[in-house]
């Protein structure tokens, strides 16, 4: 037996190790995606895998999901998703010490809140409580269902934030502006200018399906942000993940388009999922740690006399901080940048945040 933990110790479990090659692959893409197929995998292995406390599900949850952090750094919805379900198991054992111990107790009053620092059983996840496993499947199932309506959730607030005959300005190319956009034309006319993103070029199909659906809709090269940028009532754009400080790593241009929106006082609203969030801090500038850089093919072509002199760099994020943000828009509702550390502290337990 303790040879079978050394291993699972130093080695990846089989179904983390075959989802770390489908997404480095690209056969598995999009935040949404990789979110719910984390929680599968988590969820199965909570329901398949020999463990008899909390304390030895946490330590199975970290070791795995240390592998699939270290492995797929910059895809953070993965290591969210994790420390997400970390919270879960200590919730569900709490609560269910809880209930054993005196059911009058279960119901959160000030007291309570106030005094549960100095109760010392807390934080001590070694007992092995009955039904902890099927409760955690049972949450589990719910926090997948909540995954599924996210998107819902978010375009049926575009009626509180989109008003008629309005001019929105988006870059580059997300399902969640594209369906809130479409969402709010539904009820009342608006016009959408889209930044095209170059060298990738992302917004010509955000543009296109906007067309599709009806929508007036212009697509401006990256150049032309600042020229139109005082016809623009509000800018609306999606986001790679938000960080613990509210700030953005989004689309590289981003950066440039909420520098524009500050100078003309335009509003940028951010949509952005709870899955999203990160407690994660931007430690520097380094393009290694916070960036990837893509392929420079469409701007310095391979085979151009210039390439041998010239150094070409294609970053594909942008790191924009929380006061060119006006508001962030979640599945639970509308909240200012300085509200976010809260949200993160309801997602999160901080012995959690580093994996």
């Amino acid at each position: 037996m303790k040879q079978i933990t050394e291993e699972s110790a130093i080695y990846p479990h089989k179904s983390i190790s075959g989802f770390i090659q489908e997404v480095r692959l690209r056969k598995i893409t999009g935040s949404h995606k990789l979110t719910s197929k984390t929680l599968a995998l988590v969820t199965d292995l909570i329901a398949k895998e020999p463990w008899q406390t909390a304390e030895e599900l946490l330590a199975l949850i970290r070791t795995q999901g240390s592998f699939l952090a270290a492995a797929l750094p910059h895809d953070i919805v993965i290591a969210n998703t994790i420390r997400r379900i970390m919270k879960i198991v200590r919730e569900e054992y709490d609560s269910s010490r809880v209930v054993h111990f005196d059911d009058a107790q279960s119901i959160l009053s000030l007291h309570k809140l106030v005094t549960q620092g100095a109760d010392p059983e807390r934080g001590n996840y070694s007992k092995p409580m009955p039904g902890l496993k099927t409760a955690l499947v049972d949450h589990l199932s719910e926090i997948g269902t909540e995954l599924e309506t996210t998107a819902e959730n978010i375009s049926a607030q575009a009626a509180e934030h989109i008003h008629s005959a309005e001019l929105i300005m988006t870059i580059g190319y997300s399902r969640a502006v594209e369906k809130f956009l479409k969402k709010a034309a539904e009820s009342r006319p608006i016009e959408v200018v889209v930044v095209e993103c170059a060298p990738d070029c992302l917004g010509q199909q955000l543009a296109a399906n906007l067309g599709r659906a009806k929508i007036q809709t212009t697509l401006i090269s990256d150049a032309a942000i600042f020229a139109i940028m005082s016809r623009i009532n509000k800018i609306i754009i999606g986001t790679h993940s938000v960080l613990a400080n509210g700030g953005l790593q989004a689309l590289c241009g981003t950066y440039s388009l909420a520098l524009s929106a500050k100078h003309f006082s335009v509003p940028v609203i951010v949509l952005a999922p709870t899955y999203k969030l990160t407690p994660v801090h931007l430690c520097n500038y380094e393009q290694g740690d916070f960036n990837i850089l893509n392929n420079t093919e469409a701007v310095l072509p391979f085979k151009c006399p210039a390439a041998r002199f010239t150094k070409a760099y294609n970053p594909l994020f942008d790191y924009v901080p929380p006061e060119l943000v006006t508001l962030f828009i979640t599945n639970n509702g509308a909240n200012a940048p300085s509200y976010v550390y809260r949200l993160i502290s309801e997602l999160y337990h901080p012995e959690d945040n580093q994996l």
